[in-house]
């Protein structure tokens, strides 16, 4: 299995505009925004952010997300938790798990 580096970085936040505007102020450029309180923000030629607006009751979370292919052959080193999917938003994405059981995100 090989990965192409970090893809992106997701974010979920209780206020969208003011998460937009916190990393606008460290440079990131607005890509666009959604009619759902989220969008995506780039800063030169490296990963991007996409942050989503969630409910006062759920806690804001941060997930990396790496560019990668589905895995040929682990050898069990590598737990795969979900095998690829497509998304609503138009990728397809995997999750795996870390020796010390942290999900990752793998994106096509």
């Amino acid at each position: 299995m090989t990965t192409d580096g970090i893809e992106a970085l997701f974010l979920t936040t209780h206020n969208w505009g003011t998460a937009a505007k916190f990393f606008q102020a460290l440079g990131f450029e607005l890509d666009f925004a959604t009619d759902h309180n989220s969008g995506q923000l780039r800063h030169g030629g490296g990963p991007y952010v996409f942050i989503a607006e969630v409910p006062e009751s759920e806690e804001p979370a941060m997930r990396v997300v790496l560019k990668g292919a589905a895995p040929e052959q682990t050898d069990g080193v590598v737990e795969v938790v979900t095998p690829y999917t497509d998304t609503h938003y138009g990728t397809r994405e995997m999750t795996v798990r870390d020796p010390d059981g942290r999900l990752w995100t793998l994106q096509s």
